[in-house]
């Protein structure tokens, strides 16, 4: 017998919040990986690092971030 997904979301969202996020991390790593597409991320991880590292882009802190996102969407 299988449960509707909104009533396993519902009784999920109840849970302590460390229990949630230990049934996150087991959901995430039961879909498993696809080598190409990490690869992929590392290889723009490795890219943005370089254009910081070069000057090329600035860093924001991210509470600045957050707080210039929360202005632009009231």
């Amino acid at each position: 017998m299988s449960i509707p997904l909104d009533t396993l979301e519902a009784e999920v969202l109840k849970l302590p919040t460390g229990a949630r996020s230990h049934l996150l991390d087991r959901l995430i790593a039961s879909l498993g990986t696809d080598a190409e597409i990490e690869e992929a991320w590392a290889l723009e991880a490795e890219r943005r690092d370089a254009e910081v590292d070069d000057g090329k882009v600035a860093t924001v802190p991210g509470a600045e971030f957050l707080e210039s996102l929360r202005a632009e969407l009231r």
